[in-house]
């Protein structure tokens, strides 16, 4: 069965400069824990990712996936499997939220069900590794540049 996490943070950075370094694919593997590659397969019309391959090893997790990408205006960005050696189900999206003092609220939030039997606490502690350190290396990363 497919589990789902969500969580949020606040980046201190307009939505534009947050959604500039979530479509920057092929940079993930410098401040995303997990993904050890990304490449992007297609793009759309205004060039931004409809396809993205990424190896990922999150502990529990370790997969080679391909991801369908919908963006939704300059502020959501979604995305759904296309195929996995490991993974049934792996949907997920980044909703950036202006916020009236400044900067930007980031939420992540993910669904994942794996082919292999896996403890349902396993599972959601997987997502939640996963989803922490997503939005701290996000965070970190628009931050600093």
């Amino acid at each position: 069965m497919a589990e789902h996490t969500s969580s949020s943070i606040t980046i201190e950075a307009a939505p534009a400069q947050v959604m500039a370094v979530i479509a920057d694919f092929a940079r993930y593997p410098e401040w995303t824990g997990e993904v050890k590659e990304a490449e992007v397969l297609a793009t759309d019309a205004q060039g931004r990712a409809e396809q993205v391959r990424l190896l990922l090893d999150a502990g529990a997790i370790k997969d080679d996936h391909t991801l369908a990408y919908t963006w939704t205006g300059a502020d959501e960005v979604s995305w759904t499997l296309v195929k996995s050696q490991m993974l049934r189900v792996l949907d997920g999206s980044y909703r950036l939220a202006p916020r009236a003092g400044g900067g930007t609220e980031v939420t992540y939030s993910l669904t994942v069900d794996v082919k292999i039997p896996m403890l349902g606490m396993i599972k959601r502690k997987a997502e939640k590794v996963i989803i922490d350190r997503a939005l701290a290396g996000l965070k970190k990363r628009v931050e600093s540049a």
